[in-house]
């Protein structure tokens, strides 16, 4: 049938929408279902590049029909198929237009939603993006007042980081989440994110940064008590005390398994460094390094 016809269905639907001098306003709720109508048989007829265009099209026509809800849906679609395609910039544009768009609707859920999953089609084609893009639907969520929501975030975006090698990246997004975590009372949460950082600049073997991060952490009294703080403690001391075989029996602790996945497979493998020079006698031996400058 002529009307089942998707090329023909669109160019019904541009004409609705181009304004002359016989037409002076655009008809855009009888263009907008013309594009839905193309859309779908463009799917079905698994011509994707035409698929996509044409939600993209619907999606626009939803818009103009104040109709925020129904454009971000279309866009979704169109963000899906050019996932299919390959098309991968062009994933993280569409599904983040629509995460605003869903915004628009008042709906902060399927607006971290959409984000998330363009973040999960990049995670191997485009991962940095994909990082940028949990982070913007944790963020999302935040701001409506649902940080316990975005924990699976935080968790998706570490392991991404990990995966890139970029442990200060990872550590720091881990201590994000605990300060999501600490502003839904959802101290246990709080607590572990805190003591995954330490592992992960441990296993970059940054010492010092891990050894800060303790301390900084120990100013938050719920950590203070933990028994997170005591595994992350016992940890520490037997890198000050140089001491390999305690380190390795410290990380198989049942408080250091009970952390993510990814964790664990990090602290099963420290030390990844020489800790004989953090021996406390051996920093102490060393002293202040002499500034030739100083002369005080």
């Amino acid at each position: 049938m002529a009307n089942s016809d998707p090329d023909k269905l669109i160019a019904k639907a541009d004409k609705l929408t181009r304004l002359s001098l016989t037409r002076w306003s655009a008809d855009w709720r009888n263009a907008t279902a013309l594009y839905e109508q193309a859309a779908i048989a463009y799917r079905l007829a698994k011509k994707y590049d035409k698929a996509k265009d044409t939600f993209e099209k619907a999606s626009r026509g939803q818009e103009m029909l104040s109709s925020p809800w129904d454009a971000a849906k279309h866009m979704e679609s169109a963000a899906a198929l050019a996932k299919d395609l390959g098309n991968w910039n062009e994933v993280a544009d569409l599904y983040k237009r629509a995460s605003e768009l869903y915004i628009e609707s008042g709906r902060a859920q399927p607006a971290s939603d959409a984000l998330a999953k363009g973040a999960r089609a990049l995670e191997d084609a485009l991962p940095d993006e994909a990082i940028r893009l949990y982070a913007d639907a944790c963020e999302t969520l935040e701001d409506d007042g649902k940080e316990q929501m975005a924990f699976d975030l935080y968790r998706a975006a570490t392991n991404v980081y990990i995966k890139l090698e970029k442990y200060a990246d990872a550590a720091t997004f881990l201590l994000r989440w605990a300060l999501a975590a600490d502003k839904c009372n959802a101290s246990h949460s709080q607590c572990k994110a805190y003591l995954s950082a330490i592992i992960v600049y441990l296993y970059a073997h940054d010492f010092q940064q891990a050894e800060k991060c303790h301390n900084d952490c120990c100013q938050v009294e719920a950590f203070l008590n933990s028994d997170q703080n005591r595994a992350a403690t016992r940890l520490l001391s037997a890198y000050t005390d140089g001491d390999v075989e305690e380190i390795k029996r410290a990380a198989q602790s049942s408080i250091i398994s009970n952390l993510d996945h990814v964790i664990i497979k990090l602290a099963r493998k420290l030390p990844t460094g020489d800790v004989s020079g953090l021996k406390r006698g051996a920093i102490e031996d060393q002293g202040e390094p002499l500034d030739e400058d100083d002369l005080t």
